[in-house]
This record gives C-alpha cells, structure tokens and sequence, in this order.
C-alpha cells in the first residue's frame, strides 16, 4: 500500500476515472450526487491549492473540520491530506477551521486564522447568508486549478489513519473493487466511510438520513456488493 493518503487517492481512481467513485444520498432532502473520480479529484485538488497558494499554509498545520460525513467532506479532507496538513478534532488553535452551517456555535471554541462555512446543499449551492468572520467554501473553491501535486512523502498523520483504515476495511468486509453502500449515521468516523474504502479502491454509496424502506432498491439500482454493518 502507498504511504500516504494522496498516492492512496490518487491509485483508487488510477483504473477508471470516469466511474462513479462516490454517490451522495440525502433521504431528507431527496439530493443525489454522483462524483466520478476524476470529478471528486478536480474538488480535492481545488481545495489543496486554496489551502496552499491562498490561505498559505505549510505541511503540518492543523486543520479543523467540522463536517458531517458529505461529499463535499470528502472533497475537504482530501485536500487537507494532500496539502499535508494535520486534520484535527480537538477544539484549539489551527491554520484553517471548515465548519457546517449547523456547527458553527461548536467552532466558536475553535482558534482560526482562515474559516470557511459549508452549506452542503443539493448541486453545491452557495450559502444565502454567509456567517460574519466566515468565507463560503464552495464559493472560494471554484476559483481554483484543477491540478495539485501533492509534495512527496506522507503528511503528519497518514501512517495512523492509513494503519487504521485498513484494519477496519478487513473488520467491514470491504473487498477490493466492491460498491459499498453506508449509513452515514452509523459510520460517522472518515476513516470507515472515506478511508477504508479507499484502500480497497472501492466506490462508496453515501446515504444520509437513510429511509429503510428504501435500502433494497438502492442496493439494487446502485449495483451495491456490500453494505456496511
């Protein structure tokens, strides 16, 4: 396995670009996205470069993200990973804070030189409002090049959470090349939603607010070969 999160990324999507890599399901709001490879690459690579030639931050500076699991998440994570920032939990001090419109009293304990708020509306629809001391993400974003080479090596923090994610990718059941259908409710945690797929080169079906009565027909309209426990 490669030793960073960005060659791991970038290897998952080597095959076929154009395949659906992640399918976003809001069962409240009736959304649906679709992100092939090269498109959720194009998000990620829009992130890193507003990281690093906008906000100018160095490897290894903390980065807050108070985010949901979302497609636009991952978008953020990733561009994190591959600016080699450290993405961190714990409220304090850090370079950049992403936070979701609903956690913005949660990011006031939050220290932050640049912050960006996220709506996660259907088709990435800016924010009506955006909050005082805030930047809208999806409205900075867009400006970006849709290439980033990521430096060489691995962020301060791959080696753990890749260690991680291939243990739970062995402890879900996660083949490699499977569809993955999961419960954004159950698995909240990046490492089982974005990562562990990731080491699989699995494709993942995202499901927020997710309607049981509708489980067995998305499974079977999404060509689904394994849902998350």
């Amino acid at each position: 396995m490669a030793d960073n999160i960005a060659r791991v990324f970038a290897d998952a999507i080597a095959t076929d670009p154009t395949r659906p890599l992640l399918t976003w399901y809001d069962d409240a709001t009736g959304d649906r996205t679709e992100l092939s490879g090269a498109t959720l690459a194009n998000w990620v690579a829009k992130t890193a470069n507003l990281l690093v030639d906008e906000v100018g931050l160095a490897p290894g500076t903390p980065a807050g993200v108070l985010l949901p699991p979302h497609w636009q998440t991952a978008a953020v994570l990733l561009g994190c990973w591959s600016a080699k920032l450290s993405v961190v939990d714990t409220p304090g001090d850090v370079g950049v804070l992403f936070a979701a419109v609903d956690q913005f009293d949660e990011a006031q304990s939050w220290s932050a030189d640049e912050r960006y708020a996220l709506g996660l509306a259907p088709l990435a629809a800016p924010l009506r409002q955006v909050p005082p001391g805030f930047a809208d993400y999806v409205v900075e974003v867009r400006g970006h090049g849709d290439h980033f080479t990521p430096q060489s090596g691995p962020g301060p923090s791959d080696a753990h959470l890749l260690g991680r994610a291939e243990s739970r990718a062995t402890e879900l059941g996660i083949l490699p090349g499977a569809r993955v259908l999961i419960d954004a409710a159950r698995h909240p945690d990046p490492v089982d939603w974005l990562l562990a797929p990731l080491t699989r080169a699995a494709t993942v079906v995202l499901c927020g607010s997710l309607d049981p009565t509708r489980l067995a027909s998305r499974q079977a309209t999404e060509k689904v070969t394994h849902t998350l426990p």
